[in-house]
């Protein structure tokens, strides 16, 4: 869909989704593939080489900013201001297709409530609550 960049700040090496594939008020969906070449992760865990639990968490929330923005339910910029119920249930390789699932909970002007999933060929892979805050 949109480029990422016209809707959310994030810029490589912190940008973390790669499209929005489908967006309405309620649900957003989106999907990113980590690449092994990307040097935030290269020495994450020795050895093991798979996303950290919190960089799938961060791309889930862009993937939620960004569709909110395409859908202009709310102006500003956001800020990750709290997680809920994070919970990791396999890890993820480098090379696998992650795609989000994203609800909208609560948009207002100043927060942006939402949860998502996360998943590898139709497993969930992690799951999480969050609220974003206006931070301009």
């Amino acid at each position: 869909m949109k480029d990422i960049e016209k809707l959310i700040p994030h810029r490589a090496p912190f940008l973390f989704l790669d499209e929005i594939t489908s967006v309405d008020a309620e649900n957003i969906n989106g999907n990113r593939t980590f690449a092994k070449s990307e040097s935030f992760v290269t020495e994450s865990f020795p050895g093991t080489r798979f996303v950290p639990g919190m960089i799938l968490i961060e791309s889930m929330v862009q993937c939620g900013g960004a569709g909110v923005q395409m859908l202009g339910l709310t102006k500003g910029l956001f800020g990750l201001a709290n997680i809920e119920n994070a919970n990791f249930i396999r890890r993820v390789k480098f090379g696998e297709k992650v795609c989000y699932e994203v609800k909208n909970i609560r948009i207002g002007k100043k927060i942006i409530k939402q949860s998502g999933i996360a998943k590898v060929d139709g497993d969930i892979v992690a799951d999480a609550s969050w609220m974003c805050v206006r931070i301009d």
